[in-house]
C-alpha cells in the first residue's frame, strides 16, 4: 500500500515504536523562542539535565516581545541568551538579527524537505510548506527534544485537499486557507495532517504555500504539508547547492517524499477556488468566515500587516500596491511589521516602506508582539482590528478587542476606507 508524505517522513525517522500507535522519531531541528522555551530550560536545570542533544540542530530566536517591554520579558530574553551561550548554540537570533520565527528560520535555510521539526509554538506547521513534518509541541516534548533529539507522535492520519481552478485577481492564499477553514471547521482536521495539493498549490510560490500551511492548525491539524518541487529547490538552492550537483538532482532526491499514487487518505476534499471572493473572519473563531462584501461598512480602529502568516516580502508588495497614492483613514491606526530584517531591508530598498509611511502607517521592527496581544499594537477593549494574522480568538490581540483576519490586499484597502472593504484588485474584475 502506498504512503503519504507524512508517512514517508515518519518511516524515515522512526527510532522506536514502544507501544501501539506511539512512534518515537528522531528530530532534525528543534526551534525555540523566548515565550515557551525558558520554561523548558528552567525545568531541565531544576532536574539536573541542563544539556542539549546537538547545538547545531537547535535554532533559537527572541521574537514575540522584541525589544523587551518590561522586566519579565527582559528576564525571558536573558534566559535564552545565557542558555545559548552556555551550550554554544550559534544559530541564536538576538535583537537586531531576529525576526518572526516561522519566517526567519525558512529564510535562513533551516527547513528542508523530508525533515522533522518541533517547536513550542502551534504555528510550527508553517514549515510543512517545504515538504517537512513540522509540529507544535508542549513543554515536556520540547524538553525531551532539546535533551535527546527525539519526539513521540501517533502515526499520521492524512487528509488531502486538492485545490483546483484559477484564483481570480485580488484573491490570495490567505483567502484560500480561510475558505478551507470555513468549509471544514476548526475541528475538521483535528489529529490529522493536511496535505495541500492540486494545480493552485503547484502555481503558488513558497510564501503563499507557507501561508496555507501556517493556518492548517486553525482547522485543528497537526501539520500542513506540500510536496517539494522545483520552486522549493529554487528557494533553498543557495543553502543546498553544495549538497547536489544540480537543481534537477536535488529535486530527484526530494521526490522520494512525494506521496505514492496509491497512498491512502482518511479524507479527500476537492476545493475549486475559481469563483472565490476575498474573505474575512467575523467572529471569534477562525471558521467564522464570510465574503468581505457581506461585512457592509464594518468600522475598524486598527490595521495590522505582518506576522508569520502574511509578513513576507510578497505580502508587503501586494499591500503597498493597494496603498500607493492613498492615505489611510484618519480614524485608523496602521501598523506594519515586516517579518524579518531581510524582508525589512528588501522592502526599504524597493521603496515599499516609503509607500507605507506616506500612506500613514507606523513601521515597526520585526516582531510577533501584536498578533498575540503582547506588544507593538495591542487593542483596547471594544476596538476592532483588520489583521493579516492567523488567530481571532476573543482577546487574542488585547482584552475585549475584535480581530478580523484577511489578506494583505484587503487589509490595505480597509485601512484607506476606514472600514472593511475589498481592494481594487478584486473590485475592478468584480465590476467587469
Amino acid at each position: 500500500m502506498g504512503k503519504t508524505i507524512a508517512e514517508k517522513i515518519f518511516d524515515a525517522h522512526r527510532v522506536d515504536n514502544p507501544s501501539g500507535d506511539v512512534h518515537v522519531l528522531s528530530i532534525d531541528a528543534v526551534f525555540c523562542h523566548e515565550i515557551t522555551t525558558p520554561v523548558a530550560i528552567n525545568d531541565l536545570i531544576a532536574r539536573g539535565k541542563d544539556r542539549v542533544f546537538d547545538p547545531g540542530r537547535i535554532k533559537a530566536v527572541i521574537d514575540h516581545v522584541t525589544p523587551a517591554k518590561d522586566s519579565q520579558t527582559a528576564i525571558q530574553g536573558k534566559i535564552m541568551r545565557d542558555w545559548a551561550r552556555r551550550h554554544n548554540i550559534l544559530d541564536f537570533f538576538d535583537i537586531g538579527r531576529n525576526g518572526v520565527c516561522h519566517a526567519l528560520f525558512p529564510e535562513q535555510g533551516f527547513v528542508r524537505p523530508g525533515a522533522t521539526i518541533i517547536m513550542g509554538d502551534s504555528h510550527t506547521c508553517t514549515h510543512g510548506a517545504f515538504g517537512a513534518f513540522a509540529a507544535g509541541v508542549g513543554t515536556t516534548d520540547l524538553e525531551v527534544g532539546i535533551l535527546k533529539g527525539v519526539c513521540a507522535f501517533r502515526y499520521p492520519h492524512t487528509m488531502k485537499i486538492n485545490i483546483s481552478g484559477a484564483l481570480p485577481p485580488g484573491v490570495f492564499a490567505k483567502d484560500v486557507v480561510l475558505s478551507i477553514i470555513g468549509k471544514i471547521g476548526v475541528n475538521g482536521a483535528t489529529n490529522r495532517v493536511i496535505e495541500f495539493t492540486g494545480p493552485v498549490v503547484d502555481a503558488m510560490g513558497m510564501d503563499e504555500r507557507m501561508t496555507l500551511c501556517n493556518m492548517a492548525v486553525e482547522a485543528g491539524a497537526t501539520c500542513g504539508i506540500c510536496r517539494p518541487d522545483g520552486k522549493t529547490v529554487d528557494y533553498l538552492w543557495k543553502f543546498i547547492r553544495n549538497e547536489f550537483p544540480s537543481k534537477d538532482d536535488a529535486l530527484k532526491a526530494y521526490q522520494r517524499f512525494w506521496p505514492d499514487a496509491d497512498a491512502q487518505y482518511v479524507e479527500v476534499l476537492e476545493h475549486d477556488v475559481s469563483g472565490l471572493q476575498p474573505l474575512t473572519t467575523f467572529g471569534f473563531k477562525p471558521d467564522n468566515v464570510r465574503p468581505v462584501r457581506e461585512m457592509g461598512t464594518t468600522p475598524i480602529d486598527q490595521v495590522y500587516i505582518g506576522s508569520c502568516t502574511n509578513g513576507r516580502l510578497e505580502d508587503l508588495r501586494i499591500a503597498a500596491g493597494v496603498l500607493k497614492g492613498h492615505k489611510i483613514s484618519p480614524a485608523v491606526r496602521g501598523i506594519l511589521s515586516p517579518a524579518t530584517p531581510m524582508i525589512y531591508r528588501q522592502a526599504l530598498e524597493e521603496g515599499i516602506l516609503q509607500t507605507f509611511l506616506q500612506a500613514g502607517f507606523c513601521v515597526t521592527n520585526p516582531t510577533c508582539g501584536a498578533c498575540l496581544g503582547m506588544s507593538n499594537g495591542v487593542l483596547a477593549e471594544g476596538e476592532v482590528c483588520a489583521a493579516t494574522t492567523n488567530r481571532n480568538f476573543s482577546g487574542r490581540m488585547g482584552k475585549g478587542g475584535m480581530v478580523h483576519l484577511m489578506s494583505p490586499a484587503t487589509a490595505a484597502a480597509s485601512a484607506i476606507a476606514g472600514h472593511i472593504t475589498n481592494s481594487e484588485l478584486f473590485a475592478k474584475q468584480d465590476s467587469d
